[in-house]
């Protein structure tokens, strides 16, 4: 299976201005090249048959004759191969000639797209030579001896994707032609262009690729033109790029003399689920402007090997180091902002939030303080509680206390061991058996005693709860399930250390930094059984419920993307590999699963909470679902999963 995936390739050839031969000789090579990688659809540099800079020699019939015949030669050579090609070249139509690009397979002319938009500005005078799509009255051409479509509006249809072109220039006009193909259901847009280079215009060509890509939903294939085109005013560097919603997947690199071939997957599913989720994009349709898409079926062939070259972060949540001190200082801006509107909303000028020494009351509390901060309200209206159990460690109590105190808060003490032995008294429970009885009547006493003391101070219980415990269900159900606001709903879990890691480096005295730190590395537990004889942590949640940055792994692909079990467990078997093996990923996805659905009955009553990042569970956000829908079809997906 290739899982949705359609690799293509961007092609920078060399060029000899107005040798088609030579130049179709390159090309011709780079498409075996790309052949030999598996490579779907591969897109050349605009007018790469004659070269873009032949200047008047375009309307000399000598270099249009040559043109077609380099065309000629190159089905005949490459009739073989099952890859599709994308090659510009001028085409004559009645009498005019066309800035074209020349889809090809298997030795046919499969269609003839037109470039809209003829630049006639600065360095530019290609409606000297060109007419553009606008006054094409011909909606069919003649070339090679085949009778083929020709237009702007060409949608060519594959076994595994759709996809559309447009030319250059069409990229900078207001309303690009790409935006009409996508909304009609080009799924992967090429662009083969003659850019050449200017100070600053680079960043600038990228973010317009950026945007349309994102804003059509879509893949982005950019061509340019490189070495060898006439430097007699400008020059032309090449450049290859692939975009797929956005985000750039791939680039070559620029200002080199050599040819080059950039190659990537584009994920058609990805596209697919965006698109279906997002309804403007289809509200979008209406607004079709000009003639509809003409569809053109290309050849069917035979499946290769798949081989994905590109790669998948371990962390998707976690941004490059680059940008990571950002996100961080924006994550916390969102949340403070949240808790900051739900303070003046209620006129509260006090919150309670328990205090355990791990990482989610740990984040909480640096958004208590932050909000504070900015509210210009004093900290010892933040009341942290820590409720020493049955399983709470030293190192854990005193990481609690210790932190409290150096961030001035108001600081309580209540042991719960008294109130949960009398507790299990009352409801007839042996006190030792450790069992789920035993765990969470830990958790609703802690949360009753919150509950209380904000009622007690005018307060609001400040939930600590993080994304990836909620998916998982791992909270007990009114206990550390509920609280009067949430800050951490749409935080998961390995991102939660990099934002206390940054408030430790950042923002911290030496001994405030320690603690963090040491915060950091606790293994993360809810601590509701007795530790090991020596005090050490025995209850660990990784060894219950499995590895966080594999659920957060599997929850990203599954929630953001829709993807089925079977493509998140191809892409984490890539992505981990020499972490995890194949046997213990589909282990945890299998769990992931499981109570991915049954615990939906936890998130369908969840307190209110900011979403941060792209991701909420959240019944008023992003994820509404039935708490008894059945979970039979991923699971007997799951249990189908070959591991190699």
């Amino acid at each position: 299976m290739n899982y949705g995936f359609v690799k293509v390739a961007s092609a920078i050839p060399h060029v000899k201005v107005a040798d088609c031969q030579y130049n179709v000789q390159r090309i011709e090579r780079q498409i075996e090249e790309a052949e030999s990688q598996q490579v779907h659809i591969i897109a050349f540099p605009e007018l790469s048959i004659t070269g873009y800079t032949c200047g008047d020699l375009f309307s000399q019939q000598l270099l249009l004759e040559e043109s077609e015949m380099a065309l000629f030669k190159l089905l005949n050579n490459t009739r073989q191969l099952d890859i599709i090609a994308i090659v510009g070249l001028p085409v004559i139509v009645n009498s005019t000639i066309i800035n074209a690009a020349v889809v090809i397979q298997k030795g046919k002319v499969l269609g003839v797209a037109a470039k809209t938009y003829l630049p006639n500005y600065k360095e530019f005078y290609e409606q000297r030579w060109f007419t553009s799509a606008l006054q094409l009255e011909e909606t069919q051409v003649r070339l090679c001896g085949q009778v083929v479509p020709i237009g702007a509006n060409l949608l060519f249809e594959t076994s595994q994707t759709t996809f559309g072109i447009e030319i250059c220039e069409d990229l900078w006009a207001t309303i690009p032609p790409s935006s009409s193909l996508a909304l009609q259901g080009g799924e992967i847009l090429f662009n083969l262009s003659a850019d050449n280079e200017n100070i600053g215009k680079n960043q600038y060509l990228c973010s317009l690729i950026s945007q349309q890509s994102a804003r059509c939903i879509a893949g982005y294939v950019f061509s340019s033109c490189g070495f060898g085109e006439s430097t007699t005013d400008i020059v032309f560097t090449g450049n290859a790029l692939i975009y797929e919603c956005g985000a750039l997947l791939e680039r070559n690199k620029r200002f080199c003399m050599e040819e080059q071939l950039v190659i990537s997957e584009i994920d058609v599913d990805r596209i697919r689920a965006e698109r279906r989720i997002n309804t403007t994009f289809s509200a979008n349709k209406g607004n079709i402007d000009g003639k509809r898409a003409v569809r053109i079926a290309t050849e069917m062939v035979n499946a290769q090997p798949f081989h994905l070259t590109r790669r998948y972060p371990t962390h998707p949540f976690i941004p490059v180091m680059s940008e990571l001190g950002e996100r961080c200082e924006e994550t916390f801006a969102i949340q403070v902002a949240g808790l900051s509107q739900r303070l003046v909303h209620t006129h509260s000028k006090s919150v309670v939030i328990g205090i355990s020494g791990g990482l989610d009351s740990t984040l909480a509390l640096l958004v208590c303080i932050k909000t504070f901060d900015k509210l210009g309200y004093p900290r010892q209206g933040i009341h942290g509680i820590t409720m020493p159990g049955f399983g709470t460690t030293d190192r854990t109590y005193q990481n609690a206390l210790t932190l409290m105190k150096e961030l001035g808060v108001s600081i309580r003490e209540i042991d719960i061991k008294a109130a949960c032995l009398q507790h299990f008294k009352d409801i007839g429970h042996d006190s030792t058996v450790h069992d789920t009885t035993y765990e969470n009547s830990q958790a609703r006493e802690r949360t009753q005693i919150l509950m209380d003391i904000a009622n007690q101070t005018n307060g609001l219980v400040i939930g600590t709860g993080d994304l990836s415990e909620l998916t998982l269900g791992w909270a007990t159900y009114n206990g550390d399930h509920m609280s009067m606001y949430g800050v951490n709903t749409s935080i998961p879990k390995t991102f939660i250390k990099h934002l206390v890691r940054w408030v430790a480096e950042n923002e911290m005295n030496e001994v405030g930094r320690t603690t963090l730190l040491d915060i950091i590395d606790t293994p993360i537990s809810p601590e509701l059984t007795p530790a090991t004889e020596s005090g050490e942590i025995k209850q660990k949640t990784e060894d219950l419920v499995g590895p966080y940055e594999l659920h957060d792994f599997f929850l990203y692909y599954f929630l953001r993307f829709g993807f089925r079990p079977s493509k998140i467990f191809f892409l984490a078997s890539l992505a981990f590999e020499g972490t995890f093996d194949q046997a213990t990923i589909k282990k945890w996805i299998y769990i992931f699963f499981r109570r991915f659905f049954n615990q939906q009955f936890k998130r369908s009553c969840l307190p209110d909470g900011p979403k941060v990042g792209n991701i909420s569970v959240s019944p008023r956000g992003d994820w509404r679902m039935p708490s008894d829908a059945s979970v039979e079809a991923w699971l007997n997906e799951i249990e189908n999963i070959r591991i190699d």
